[in-house]
């Protein structure tokens, strides 16, 4: 389902439509425009090329993405895998990084894996999310300061040294850092200014201070990058090697999980509030597309934008022409105010990440989670944001997935059990047989729950008699929903060590698919072409009452 093709084809792209989306589309652009540029600086490359990637990827996801209202542009959770690449491979590395990245997103999205990436578990999204806010806190404090850059690779190190660097802040850096924060966060109140977004206030208000009063020291967007060229961008395919793509592999996947994570968690949120259903994996197609095409115009990542995508909503958007009418106004902006952007004080984006920064951190959800959820779990949460900061985000992310993984396998084999059942819980079946009670030489065991790798010990504990064994024994599959090869292998080893105690053992109950996994790996079927398996208990007691009497009659 292509959201544009669904959008049509439900009448949103009618001409009554147009009007809100059209305000929806501008309010965004507005939004994103001091935002593309913060994060393109913060992510290590010029500002211009977050533009570029809001307008080539926002309108790749609009026009090929699953969600009819998702805004896709560069996102500060890409924040610190980006500048890591950049840091390590240079832009043009970058630029080779999320191209495949790109790629492996297509390939995600027609192999059908949308539903699989919903699966990390929430200790581990929060705990890498929140580890990111505290990188982008900590990496903004030199311009939000005017700090000397810091050195070095390791984040505590320059965290470090920004620390020790603090006494030596720039006074007016630092004062029009502090008043752009207070706009970003609370300028909407001010009377009048209610809907004018808080960053593009405090945007707007810190590039007018600098322009009047000209406040020696301050560094702004053209000081330190450049004029931001009045064109837009040209195709160019950039330099790549086999050497350099292999070297690129584990950073190029990282962005490929982080996107497809976070796009489709902005796709479920958009859902939430708008009422729709997205296609996650025709969305993770669109966002493979738009990756393939960002770094061929010059510009990052991008991925869906839950802040973007939520005005959007909140501002009337139903349909993608919100996110094309949103990448024309960027295109408005490159063409004909470049020259204005240049003056835009990196204070005040600074101060525009720290916002972005704590509303990534969710502290409220973070610190309950940390109070109320299973201790094993916040364990998981704050292993993977130590993690996050203390060494790289592929880490955090593949070890904390790895221990969730393992707590599941420790739960799910907890809560399977093989029960001992006697006569009262079979009476039924028994009755059925034409039995008046379970002969004493009988044993009956239920196994209740998926009998996989991680739970076939409890098989053997069950079966661990410290009376004599019994002559049959009796194995109740009907609660057993899947049987991995582990589990076929111990219902084998124990059919096999029974008889050689001269138990019979049988199976009943089944449903069809473990059944056909029981024959296929040989368990049903007797060395005598007799069957081990019977359809329900009471078949089950037949066929012993019936093996009974066979062999007194032979002995006979």
């Amino acid at each position: 389902m292509i959201a544009i093709v669904e959008a049509a084809r439900a009448g949103l792209l009618r001409r009554e439509h147009w009007a809100p989306n059209i305000v929806a589309g501008l309010i965004v652009g507005v939004v994103a425009l001091p935002l593309a540029m913060a994060f393109a600086i913060a992510s290590g490359v010029k500002p211009e090329q977050g533009l570029y990637t809001s307008i080539v990827a926002g309108a790749a996801v609009a026009l090929f993405g699953g969600s009819r209202i998702q805004v896709a542009g560069p996102t500060g959770a890409f924040i610190v895998i980006l500048a890591g690449v950049v840091a390590q491979f240079g832009v043009g590395g970058l630029l080779v990084a999320t191209l495949m990245a790109g790629v492996m997103l297509v390939a995600m999205g027609l192999a059908r894996l949308g539903a699989v990436i919903r699966f990390i578990p929430d200790p581990v999204i929060v705990g890498f999310t929140a580890g990111i806010a505290v990188i982008i806190w900590i990496g903004q404090w030199q311009y939000f300061f005017g700090l000397p850059a810091p050195t070095g690779e390791a984040f505590y190190a320059k965290a470090g040294q920004l620390l020790q660097s603090l006494p030596q802040l720039h006074p007016a850096t630092t004062a029009l850092a502090l008043g752009s924060l207070l706009l970003a966060l609370w300028g909407p109140r001010i009377p009048g200014l209610a809907r004018v977004p808080g960053p593009l206030l405090a945007m707007l208000a810190a590039t007018a201070v600098v322009a009047i009063w000209n406040p020696p020291g301050v560094a702004t967007i053209a000081s330190t990058f450049g004029d931001i060229p009045r064109a837009l961008p040209t195709l160019q395919v950039p330099e790549m090697s086999f050497d350099l793509l292999v070297l690129l592999l584990p950073s190029a996947f990282t962005i490929a999980m982080l996107g497809a994570i976070e796009s489709l968690l902005s796709a479920v949120v958009a859902d939430g509030m708008a009422g729709t259903r997205h296609d996650s994996n025709q969305e993770l197609v669109g966002q493979g597309i738009a990756n393939i095409l960002s770094p061929l115009f010059g510009g990052i990542a991008a991925t869906g934008a839950i802040a973007r995508t939520a005005t959007s909503i909140r501002n009337g958007a139903t349909s993608p022409l919100a996110a094309l009418v949103h990448c024309a106004l960027l295109v408005a902006v490159l063409v004909f105010l470049a020259p204005y952007a240049g003056q835009v004080p990196l204070a005040a984006l600074a101060a525009i990440l720290w916002v972005v920064a704590w509303n990534m951190s969710e502290a409220p959800r973070f610190l309950r989670l940390v109070r109320r959820a299973p201790r094993a779990d916040v364990a998981i949460l704050l292993i993977t944001f130590a993690l996050t900061i203390l060494t790289d985000l592929v880490v955090a992310v593949n070890i904390g997935v790895i221990l969730a993984m393992f707590q599941f396998l420790r739960r799910m084999s907890s809560s399977v059990e093989v029960v001992a059942q006697d006569q009262a819980s079979v009476q039924q079946e028994l009755a059925a047989a034409g039995l008046d009670a379970l002969p004493r030489d009988v044993a009956v065991y239920a196994i209740e729950g998926p009998f996989f790798f991680g739970s076939v010990d409890s098989l053997e504990r069950a079966l661990s008699w410290s009376r004599e064994a019994p002559s049959v024994l009796v194995l109740r599959l009907e609660r057993v929903p899947f049987v991995d090869a582990t589990g076929l292998k111990r219902l084998e080893s124990t059919m096999r060590a029974m008889e050689r105690r001269g138990v019979r053992v049988l199976f009943t109950g089944a449903n069809m698919r473990v059944l056909r996994k029981l024959v296929r790996a040989g368990i049903v079927e007797r060395a005598d072409g007799a069957s081990n398996y019977a359809g329900t208990l009471a078949a089950a007691f037949e066929a012993v009452a019936a093996a009974r009497g066979d062999q007194s009659t032979s002995e006979a």
